[in-house]
């Protein structure tokens, strides 16, 4: 397994419920074929660009470890989940 690490940008009329759903949602799928290893939300900053009309959203951060091979079905989760603006998957040294 390799370590990676994934920020996703939500959508910023998401409540707190709505991000603790998210959260565990997506920890739950990385967990089936990996582990997580920390979450952090980053609170809500303002963006560089405007994205989808949005000018600030709310910033996730997951730290964790999986197979390669599962990193292709997180992002398809990623795209088609409404609420994220935009992602990013990164592998670490």
């Amino acid at each position: 397994m390799k370590k990676y690490e994934s920020v996703i940008i939500v959508n910023p009329n998401v409540d707190e419920a709505g991000l603790k759903a998210l959260e565990e949602k997506f920890t739950g799928l990385i967990n089936e074929n990996g582990k997580v290893e920390s979450v952090e939300n980053m609170g809500k900053k303002r963006l560089a660009y405007e994205i989808s009309k949005f000018n600030e959203a709310t910033y996730m951060l997951f730290n964790f470890e999986a197979k390669p091979d599962s990193i292709a079905e997180l992002e398809r989760v990623y795209r088609i989940t409404d609420d994220i603006i935009k992602f990013i998957v990164v592998k670490k040294d």
